[in-house]
């Protein structure tokens, strides 16, 4: 996956290609897409969400630029995989998700990452008790962004 679909479009950032090796993307996926988890497509994963294709997500976390000491927000947890990317790599990640039945099993696929946190709340505006962050990273679909 890594080379053909990954670096092969030209993500260079280590960082970013040991985290997509560490993380198996594979326990991110509902079974019934077991076989399809390292294909460079976004599958579903319920309530109408998806979890996005490796190099969407390899792209967007080259695009933050990430040293290794940053406090990140991430905005729509989804399948977790983003998370747990971006865990591997920075200091501290801090997730939001809406939908109650993806938090709760989030809470389960991401608690071995103890440098992430994680609230059930609409993340429209954000996580205030936390704040402030370095990077911010959305990857739901808001209708609008706030002002």
């Amino acid at each position: 996956m890594i080379q053909n679909q990954i670096i092969s479009r030209g993500i260079k950032d280590k960082k970013v290609l040991d985290a997509l090796r560490k993380v198996p993307r594979d326990i991110f996926v509902d079974k019934a897409y077991k076989d399809s988890a390292y294909e460079d497509r976004p599958l579903p994963i319920g309530f109408g969400q998806t979890i996005s294709q490796p190099y969407i997500v390899a792209l967007m976390t080259e695009s933050l630029e990430l040293t290794g000491n940053e406090k990140v927000l991430e905005i729509g947890t989804g399948s977790g995989y983003q998370v747990a990317v971006l865990a591997a790599i920075t200091k501290e990640v801090y997730t939001v998700e809406i939908i109650t039945s993806l938090y709760k099993k989030n809470k389960e696929l991401l608690k071995k990452y103890k440098n992430v946190k994680m609230s059930n709340h609409d993340g429209y505006l954000g996580w205030e008790k936390y704040a402030p962050y370095d990077r911010i990273i959305v990857t739901a679909a808001p209708d609008h962004i706030p002002n």
